[in-house]
């Protein structure tokens, strides 16, 4: 269907005030809504914390639930199940609107299709597809937890020029610029949860907690710690300032190698509600991660320093032909102050 210039600008404005909810949503995913009547909003709002009202919701008592002739758009199909919240769907249909557009299906087993079925199944039209691209990598981690038990994984990577992220003794204290740094902040806030390894740990000593107080976010630290190292609580990963997981022996499946299986370690990451884990990590973890197919993005910062042969590289893995190479995809390339910030994603 061609949807449009009043329906794509009000489902951009939903999109929009979707993203509000980063942050506050916990496992949920960011939802906005935009109501119209005679092709003027009358109501508008978004989905804020976890277990308190959807985005729907919240729009309907703005006008008392009384949508009649009204067209409504929602940036993810309407929930049909009852969970900590009564359902969206019910909330709709109630309330009498006209029409529904839909931006993406939901890909959570419970709804997935249910709940446009229902609004068909009561006389309301639904159109869904509306700026559906948007709408995906908005809630890129809640959709892949989903449908996989997985969160979306995002790789941060620091390196030099000559693709170096630490000396050979580990210490990889500074290499990128303030202004990356200050980026990283924005970076971590997106995520729900950071991932790191006793290595960094033991090696950097570092807080990975959002400074940024207006950032107002508190992401869940995690530690891989194979070898059980990690036990003195004066480490900066045990400050006040976030809560930490440390996993190891006693609370995670271990191969045959010693080594965490890490696959087994994500999806009990994703168990917790965490849809975006941010990892923070150096060449040893990445490596793993990356030979697990574990990673789904990279941001990498790359500052216009050499550190030379015998630093550490990007990440371990033990290519010995041209045909074993890894492909990326760059899909966003922009400059931080001196340094280069390289979004990708691997083939």
């Amino acid at each position: 269907m061609a949807f449009n210039q009043q329906d794509t600008e009000c489902m951009a404005l939903a999109l929009k005030l979707s993203r509000l909810g980063r942050g506050s949503v916990g496992a949920n995913p960011m939802v906005g809504c935009v109501i119209t009547r005679a092709n003027k909003i009358i109501a508008q709002d978004y989905h804020r914390q976890y277990g308190k009202g959807h985005a729907e919701i919240n729009a309907l008592d703005q006008i008392n639930h009384k949508a009649n002739n009204c067209n409504v758009y929602v940036t993810l199909e309407p929930c049909s199940h009852q969970g900590k919240t009564p359902p969206c769907v019910k909330a709709l249909i109630d309330a009498k609107v006209a029409k529904v557009f839909v931006a993406t299906l939901d890909s959570n087993p419970e709804v997935s299709g249910s709940g446009v079925k229902l609004l068909r199944d009561s006389g309301i039209e639904v159109e869904v597809g509306l700026l559906e691209k948007t709408a995906l990598e908005i809630n890129r981690g809640f959709l892949k937890r989903m449908k996989t038990d997985l969160p979306f994984v995002t790789s941060k990577i620091a390196m030099s020029l000559d693709g170096r992220v630490a000396m050979r003794n580990g210490q990889s204290k500074w290499i990128t610029s303030d202004a990356s740094r200050n980026d990283v902040q924005i970076l971590r806030s997106q995520n729900q949860a950071i991932l790191t390894g006793s290595g960094t740990i033991l090696n950097d000593n570092p807080m990975l907690t959002v400074r940024n107080q207006e950032l107002n976010s508190k992401p869940l630290r995690i530690v891989i710690d194979s070898n059980n190292q990690i036990t003195d609580k004066s480490l900066n990963i045990f400050s006040n300032d976030s809560e930490t997981l440390i996993l190891n022996e006693s609370n995670s499946k271990v191969l045959e190698n010693g080594k965490l299986d890490l696959k087994s370690a994500v999806i009990y990451i994703g168990s917790l509600g965490i849809n975006n884990l941010l990892l923070e990590a150096g060449s040893g973890l990445n490596g793993a991660m990356m030979e697990a197919g574990l990673i789904d993005e990279f941001i990498i910062y790359t500052a216009p320093i050499i550190l030379g042969s015998d630093a550490q590289p990007m990440m371990q893995i033990p290519l010995k032909e041209m045909s074993e190479k890894i492909s990326l995809n760059i899909i966003e390339l922009t400059q931080v102050s001196n340094d280069i910030k390289i979004r990708a994603i691997p083939l």
